[in-house]
């Protein structure tokens, strides 16, 4: 079994070198035909999920968090869920349970790719961004330092990608796909703020990890239950630099205004079973990042196992 972390490095030197790219293309392009469209989402599915963890996937009879999760992947799919994973459409259902007021302005969609250059875009920092997808984005802290050809090639890409061929996750299926433009959140450091995610089982949170330094190599991912007490357990991932994400032996005091976040994740989460609500805190002031349906997919890990276990047993399937 390749380790995450050299996947991703394989992965990263594909799509940044040229000549791995043209020469791997067409092996690539084979392999991506046989896993999107020869075989079933529930072999998919079994596939990784035997991979990522060792042993079979018991659809008929889940009892872990994550086995719970490819369960809920294949089996609970909904038009709520595809408007909550489109980064755009969320908003009005957002705006509806919570109100309008914890949402990260948009300066502007894009209508066509050319229309990303240095005079089409604000003054201001800002972050470009597709609404169909994970990961498909582009900081810009000052548009006059920009390749903009590089970006447009980036999202002439990224708006081609259906998230759902890589996961399987139903949601992102069906999404259309567009670009944004929406304002960068800076910390007082000038660094990225603190991403609360708080893990809702039926409407309630009931863990919140806490991301710091996101795509730097001090990357951390502190746990706690919902009354901030530290957790047992810790659900490993791999970062944006290809390494493991691990909790910060610092302890991070809870926000001041934790309880008003536990109430809008909890209003946010109340029509599903199981769901990530990802919240920013800016000078006290919160703002609404995403809900994730699957938390990695179901693919990573939770430490130690038994703790897999205990979750599991929150969600009623």
């Amino acid at each position: 079994m390749i380790n995450m972390s050299l996947r991703q490095k394989l992965k990263e030197a594909y799509y940044n070198n040229k000549c791995i790219e043209f020469f791997l293309g067409p092996v690539k392009n084979l392999y991506d035909f046989y896993r999107y469209n020869l075989i079933t989402d529930e072999y998919f599915t079994k596939i990784e999920f035997k991979r990522n963890f060792g042993y079979d996937l018991d659809l008929n009879n889940p009892r872990t968090l994550n086995e719970k999760i490819q369960w809920l992947k294949l089996k609970e799919r909904t038009k709520l869920q595809t408007i909550c994973a489109d980064k755009i459409a969320v908003r009005d259902y957002v705006t509806i349970k919570v109100g309008k007021e914890i949402l990260i302005p948009i300066y502007k969609q894009i209508e066509n790719i050319n229309d990303l250059n240095t005079n089409n875009v604000p003054n201001e920092p800002f972050i470009i961004k597709t609404n169909h997808d994970s990961g498909s984005y582009k900081i810009i802290k000052d548009k006059n330092n920009v390749d903009w050809s590089f970006i447009r090639s980036y999202f002439v890409k990224a708006l081609k990608n259906n998230f759902y061929n890589k996961t399987k996750e139903w949601q992102y299926k069906n999404i259309e796909p567009k670009i944004f433009l929406e304002k960068l959140l800076i910390s007082k450091t000038g660094g990225s703020p603190d991403d609360y995610k708080f893990h809702c089982f039926n409407g309630k949170v009931e863990f919140i990890s806490i991301d710091r330094h996101r795509g730097t190599e001090k990357h951390t991912r502190n746990w706690y239950d919902k009354n901030w007490n530290i957790a047992e357990f810790y659900w490993s991932s791999i970062n944006q630099v290809g390494k493991e994400t691990l909790p910060s032996k610092i302890q991070i005091p809870p926000p001041p205004n934790l309880m008003k976040m536990i109430k809008i994740a909890n209003k946010l989460s109340e029509d599903f079973k199981y769901v990530r609500v990802d919240l920013y805190l800016i000078n006290n002031d919160i703002f609404f990042g995403e809900l994730t349906f699957h938390h990695d997919s179901g693919f990573r890990p939770i430490i130690p196992s038994i703790w897999d276990l205990k979750l599991g047993n929150l969600i009623q399937l």
